[in-house]
């Protein structure tokens, strides 16, 4: 029987949308998986975090968070099968920055729809700009990339998908280098201002690709030193394989299966072992707060998901199933086995969603 972890960030609604979506949202097998547990317990995210709190937990189920940082960059890397090597490297989103009224804002890079022909082209135009600042940038995907900055180990960066539609003044890469990435970034920006791959998308009502975001840096090094001190401390633990479906490229690089359809959740039950599924469908409505799209992707997953793993429980064919459901401040984490789901006196109900 498989263990199945499935993290759903932003399934966790908005704590100020949360009593009315919840009574609009018609899942009993999410109510029942929620409500019948072994295991409850709320997370709030850490004040000092520059990430979204489903991106550190995943780091740290993989062991790849060093503190509040999830260092994925050289294990995704190695997921589009490039070496890190012995460098620092950092992972690069190719994205779309704009002057709003009073401050820049970065909106989500989902919505950009850059395809691969364009962005080989603004890989290509760019490569220049960080190879004259001494840095390397490296293709990983269309949306994708990573760069090696050896001196920047001291640059404090945050998550794209944390700094989203945020006044960017408080959310920008600081510290040492900082300067030197704000040089790098002016150069790009130059650069992509007279592009062709610009120029077209602009030409189509398209959001020109006017900047990149680095995060997540992480080396070969860094993550062996963090194998040894979770040795040491008796906290070494295998780690579960990673499935992703509509997940962001970082994501999906690290997953063993990059799942088409939901239908294949049967291959991860029919597997004895420890999954974590990684669902990213619903984010993209969770951070634009289109609470249509959110109750619809959220029904998609009560037929496709929910339902299934509830049965699953009541067959043998999952030993347990631990729900992470995230909004920007927090996660839930709960967990139900075959002998939770029993517990026919727990009436299911949403309103742990609360």
């Amino acid at each position: 029987m498989a263990h199945i972890s499935l993290v759903l960030p932003f399934a966790l609604p908005a704590p100020e949308f949360a009593p009315d979506l919840t009574r609009a949202l018609h899942a009993p097998a999410l109510a029942a998986l929620l409500s019948r547990t072994s295991n409850r317990q709320y997370r709030p995210l850490d004040a000092d975090a520059r990430v979204l709190p489903h991106e550190l937990w995943i780091a740290r189920e993989l062991g790849l968070a060093r503190g509040l940082v999830p260092g994925v960059a050289a294990s995704a890397m190695r997921g589009f099968g490039l070496d890190p090597e012995g460098g620092m490297w950092f992972v690069v989103n190719p994205t779309h920055i704009e002057i709003a009224r009073t401050h820049l804002q970065m909106g989500d890079t989902r919505a950009l729809d850059l395809h691969e022909p364009e962005a080989r082209a603004l890989f290509d135009s760019a490569r220049p700009c960080f190879e004259d600042a001494g840095l390397l940038l490296a293709w990983g995907t269309h949306d994708t990339w990573f760069m090696r900055a050896d001196d920047w180990t001291e640059l404090a960066t945050a998550s794209p998908d944390a700094a989203v539609n945020m006044n960017l003044t408080d959310w920008m890469p600081s510290g040492a280098q900082a300067r030197a990435f704000r040089k790098l970034q002016n150069d790009v920006q130059v650069t992509w201002f007279t592009d062709p791959a610009n120029a077209a998308r602009e030409a189509r009502g398209q959001l020109p690709i006017n900047s990149f975001w680095p995060w997540g840096n992480a080396s070969a090094a860094t993550e062996h030193a963090q194998q040894l001190v979770a040795k040491a401390a008796g906290k070494a633990v295998a780690r579960p394989r990673v499935a992703a479906f509509e997940a962001p490229g970082w994501l999906a690089a690290l997953a063993e299966r990059r799942m088409n359809s939901l239908a294949e959740l049967d291959a991860l039950l029919d597997d004895d072992g420890d999954w974590l599924l990684a669902c990213g469908n619903v984010a993209a409505p969770g951070i634009a707060a289109d609470w249509s799209g959110w109750l619809q992707q959220m029904q998609r997953l009560e037929a496709d998901l929910f339902a299934p793993l509830l049965a699953a429980l009541a067959r043998g064919r999952a030993r347990s199933v631990r729900l992470v459901l995230s909004h920007r401040d927090g996660l839930l984490e709960t967990t139900t086995t075959p002998l939770a789901q029993r517990k026919f006196w727990r009436r299911p109900t949403l309103e742990r969603l609360l």
